[in-house]
């Protein structure tokens, strides 16, 4: 009953890993931790596209201090890019102690709520309210797809460390999402 409950959670965690196409989003085998705990291939998988998908929405919400048009917007970006590196202080450690590299195994990679280079070249091409619209969307989207894939981790993760975090991050994104500024006017 347990294997069939986790199987279920970890199952939003698979199809989106399995999308992406990256042979290096499971490893074959995980290195030891720092404590010399295995990482878990769940906790690994949710780990490593966590980070880039961060890293990539700092560097989308980073552009809005020039191209946003309204200052509220601007305001908005610069709080959630300080909550994204906070939580990027908090994921870099982590992998640290899963014993895995800090590398982004997902480059190039077009998955659900990631910010792709292509979405950052648009970006840059836009200013004003089309940069508000884009960034809402784009940023909205991370949001949800990051919330979703976190509590895949709070379900099917092993590691308690990976589990709080994840945890903590579904909650965060609650608040994060009802703060989406309204730019369709």
């Amino acid at each position: 009953m347990k294997a069939a409950r986790g199987a279920a959670a970890l199952a939003p965690l698979l199809l989106l890993l399995a999308g992406c196409g990256s042979p290096a989003a499971e490893p074959e085998s995980t290195p030891p931790s720092a404590t010399g705990a295995p990482a878990d291939p769940t906790d690994a998988a949710w780990a490593q596209l966590m980070t880039p998908m961060n890293e990539s929405a700092v560097t989308l919400l980073s552009l809005a201090a020039d191209r946003a048009d309204d200052a509220a917007v601007r305001r908005w970006a610069a709080g959630l890019r300080t909550s994204q590196n906070g939580e990027l202080a908090r994921l870099r450690p982590l992998l640290a102690r899963m014993g895995l590299p800090d590398t982004n195994v997902h480059e190039g990679h077009h998955m659900p709520g990631m910010v792709t280079a292509d979405d950052l070249a648009r970006a840059r091409t836009l200013k004003g309210a089309a940069f508000d619209r884009f960034l809402v969307d784009r940023i909205g989207g991370h949001l949800r797809q990051t919330a979703q894939v976190s509590r895949s981790e709070t379900g099917a993760g092993t590691r308690p460390d990976a589990k709080r975090l994840a945890a903590a991050l579904v909650s965060a994104r609650r608040t994060e999402i009802a703060r989406l500024p309204d730019v369709s006017g």
